[in-house]
């Protein structure tokens, strides 16, 4: 009668057995789930900001920029985020006003605050970059400059971001950073990156030259093919793992603003005018405005070309001749002389351009306006354009494009004439390598300009932290999995020895 009760006694001990070890199982079975899920999840990525204004001469833009924390070869992977257009002129036009300068910014200054999350608002640096326009405030009237510059530095101060500076940027840094914008857009200093989703690829392991016209300057910035004889023209640069050599220069006056002022002071000082009426080649047939002589002769790029005997206001009269427009503008090249082997204009140097040059800003916006940045065409298609575009009447011109401000409606005879005549005479482009210009305005979402980079550089400075890691290391995930997986083949064989002993193990058998 005692043996059914010991078989009674073995059975529930089996059941509480069974339980007990599936209990382990699922729990092992979790485990090793929950650890996989947690090592294996994607990673937040660590993100950084940054925030430069391009205070020009015609008008300040501000970008907002943002790249992964930890930075690839010493410099920072960055793309842009958001862009703002200041309302009014440039920070220079506020000098009999500078306190407005400041103010001009606010706006912007919000939406950038709207873009940046809060969190990092403390430790986003901003920058302010002042070009061309300020140059010749400073050169004209260097305290009101630093009064300019004091009220744009307030206005940043009082925001929550990490103010860094407001300063008058060279224009070796200007065209050297806008030399460093287009390649990095289009992908020629990384060839390999792991941050993919932010770089365009590129299969040219070569560098682009790069062309900046502005309202007040120019710049023109490419890697020669021989020695750069003057070494004021000469910058190096290291990014991204690679050394770089490269011919830069910026001429003052030469944007297309200023360029203008100098066709016409060179008109003023031709022309007698008597009856207040300026003929103009380079203005539209039908086309007039009123030039006030006083505030004309305030720039420094024409004071010193200015007629005593000039009326108070001169009517600047259209006529629309190209051929003569090109002869005006060909005039305020001076390529008589140069002291070394080759030279540009006014005495500069400048190696034999060579390569593709990517030509951004007034070159893009004025290009564009004459349909000519779509698709490569020659040279000669390039002049037809412009010299049919400055032969249509003031009143054709406004009908087709009526929504353009009159300003530079007006202007794109001028500028077009003016941009043939810089890249031919000035830098040495023709018919043969006249294609190998391409004219920029966004790549890959980003602003061709000198602002993105001004970021890259300033990125170095910025210390990188460590990347974002898995909770576990390589070899400690792969050690807690294997312990895992032999606790779970432990309860299997437990289970089966428990349940189905083997023969051998089996004891009592007669």
């Amino acid at each position: 009668m005692e043996e059914p009760k010991v078989a009674k006694q073995k059975k529930t001990w089996n059941r509480k057995l069974i339980f007990f070890l599936g209990v382990l199982f699922a729990l092992g079975i979790i485990a090793l789930v929950v650890t996989a899920i947690v090592q294996n999840k994607p990673l937040p990525q660590k993100m950084k900001y940054g925030i430069v204004l391009d205070a020009g001469s015609s008008h300040t833009s501000l970008y907002v920029y943002q790249w992964p924390a930890e930075k690839e070869n010493d410099t920072g992977v960055v793309h842009q985020l958001e862009e703002c257009k200041v309302d009014g002129n440039g920070v220079s036009s506020y000098y009999q006003n500078p306190v407005k300068a400041g103010k001009s910014l606010q706006a912007c200054m919000r939406k950038a605050q709207d873009a940046i999350p809060v969190i990092q608002h403390k430790e986003t640096p901003v920058y302010l970059g002042a070009t061309a326009g300020m140059r010749l405030l400073r050169r004209n009237n260097p305290a009101v400059a630093d009064e300019v510059l004091s009220s744009v530095e307030n206005a940043l101060r009082s925001t929550p971001f990490d103010f860094q500076g407001a300063r008058i940027i060279t224009g070796q840094e200007e065209g050297a950073y806008g030399w460093i914008t287009i390649n990095y857009l289009l992908g020629n200093f990384l060839q390999n990156s792991p941050w993919l989703n932010f770089m365009p690829s590129s299969k040219s392991a070569g560098t682009s030259g790069a062309l900046d016209l502005g309202g007040a300057s120019t710049q023109i910035t490419f890697v020669p093919g021989e020695n750069i004889e003057s070494q004021d023209n000469s910058l190096h640069f290291r990014l991204y793992g690679q050394s770089y050599n490269v011919y830069t220069h910026s001429f003052l006056c030469y944007g297309k603003d200023q360029a203008l002022r100098l066709q016409v002071a060179n008109s003023l000082m031709l022309q007698v005018v008597q009856n207040v009426s300026l003929m103009n080649p380079c203005f539209n047939p039908g086309y007039s405005r009123n030039l006030n002589t006083t505030e004309f002769y305030n720039s420094p790029c024409v004071s010193d070309r200015k007629i005593l005997t000039a009326p108070r206001n001169v009517q600047i009269e259209g006529t629309g001749n190209y051929q003569l427009c090109k002869k005006h503008v060909n005039a305020i090249f001076n390529v008589s002389h140069c002291n070394y082997s080759r030279c540009s204009f006014n005495g500069i140097f400048q190696p034999t351009v060579q390569g593709e040059f990517g030509a951004f800003s007034a070159f893009f916006f004025v290009m564009d306006f004459l349909k000519l940045t779509k698709e490569k065409v020659s040279l000669d298609i390039v002049k037809e354009t412009v010299e049919r575009h400055c032969s249509k009447p003031w009143s054709e011109v406004k009908k087709e494009s009526g929504k353009i401000k009159e300003k530079y409606l007006s202007e794109y005879c001028f500028s077009g004439v003016y941009i043939l005549t810089l890249l031919e005479l000035g830098y040495g482009f023709n018919s043969s390598n006249w294609n190998e210009i391409t004219f920029l305005g966004k790549i890959h979402g980003s602003d061709a300009g000198w602002t993105l980079g001004y970021m890259l550089n300033l990125t170095n400075m910025i210390p990188a932290e460590l990347p974002l890691s898995p909770p576990l290391s390589h070899g400690g995930y792969i050690g807690l999995m294997v312990f895992f997986s032999v606790f779970l083949i432990f309860i299997i064989l437990t289970c089966w020895l428990g349940f189905r002993k083997p023969r051998c193990l089996q004891k009592g058998i007669i």
